[in-house]
């Protein structure tokens, strides 16, 4: 099993968060990983994009030049990352601030509203575990149980206390998905 992910978006939407709690889910279940951020000097409101490896043998790049999967969280990602998802691939995307919807008829396209959805519930700072838990309902590379260690791994102190909410994020997510 192998599998390339690319999560991109803004920064402060926690796409590189998200990258890391998969990566420990990853590690948790004996996985090779690899965990490649990227982002722009800006940070927070510039572009980021975080590359994640999952495999059940050696990793020889962290570098991807095309993905089993993405996770699409603006309109210049999508631009960017679109044409990088592998035919028969998957692709995802929160719908909000996408004015070019994706074309392409060789991949799975799945959306959600994530961002709507956590505002709604008062759960924005759960807005990046929600897109995790519609990607794993899609594709299932951790269990959920890893997941959750995952997030104990990677949440500082804290923040400890607010893994049953990411729980239930991860969930809303699984449900949210369309596509």
């Amino acid at each position: 099993m192998k599998e390339t992910l690319i999560v991109a978006g803004f920064g402060g939407q926690g796409v590189l968060s998200m990258g890391k709690i998969l990566a420990y889910a990853g590690v948790v279940q004996g996985f090779e990983v690899s965990w490649m951020p990227a982002y722009g000097p800006e940070m927070r409101g510039g572009t980021a994009n975080v590359t994640v490896i999952l495999s059940d043998k050696p990793i020889s790049s962290p570098i991807a030049h095309e993905f089993d999967s993405a996770i699409i969280l603006n309109q210049q990602s999508m631009d960017k990352f679109e044409a990088q998802v592998k035919p028969g691939g998957v692709l995802i995307y929160d719908t909000n601030g996408i004015t070019h919807h994706p074309t392409r008829t060789d991949i799975e396209i799945y959306t959600m509203d994530a961002t709507e959805e956590s505002a709604r519930r008062n759960m924005a700072r759960m807005f990046n575990t929600m897109v995790l838990g519609g990607y794993l309902a899609v594709r299932p590379v951790v269990k959920p149980e890893s997941v959750v260690e995952g997030l104990r791994l990677s949440l500082p102190e804290r923040a400890q206390s607010l893994i049953p909410a990411n729980e239930k994020a991860l969930q809303k997510g699984a449900e949210l998905i369309k596509k």
